[in-house]
């Protein structure tokens, strides 16, 4: 009895961190996971193992029917990194279509660019700080 109580808890938390993402989504993010950027390295170098804040940090994480860079779902936040890709029109409307779609979820999502990340990473990290509930 108490092992379906357990299941049925870890189901209920596990459908809540990914809001209903497929399991082709979270095979795409496994692939991201093993293909990082030097940015993504960087600060997840930064995150990994609750260095900031405590929390919980998860990389290439499938929530609805996106990936993101980087999820804390403790405090709801995600957090996108960019690169010379998201100056085009059609990927800046995507992304606000994206950020939209998180927000209706209670998700905050917040964007670095690449080289902010790789040059200036304590700042970066003091902005996600703020965030962090």
């Amino acid at each position: 009895m108490d092992y379906d109580k357990s299941s049925d808890l870890k189901k209920r938390y596990l459908a809540n961190l990914h809001q209903g993402a497929t399991p082709f989504l979270h095979k795409n993010a496994n692939e991201l996971r093993q293909k990082q950027t030097e940015a993504e390295q960087t600060l997840w170098a930064l995150l990994r193992n609750r260095q900031l804040k405590g929390k919980k940090f998860r990389r290439q994480h499938a929530i609805k029917k996106y990936v993101a860079d980087f999820y804390c779902h403790e405090s709801k936040l995600v957090i996108e990194l960019d690169g010379y890709f998201h100056t085009e029109a059609e990927a800046k409307e995507y992304d606000t279509i994206r950020t939209a779609s998180l927000n209706e979820l209670g998700i905050t999502v917040i964007r670095f660019w690449n080289y902010d990340v790789i040059n200036n990473p304590q700042h970066v990290l003091q902005k996600i700080a703020g965030y962090l509930k």
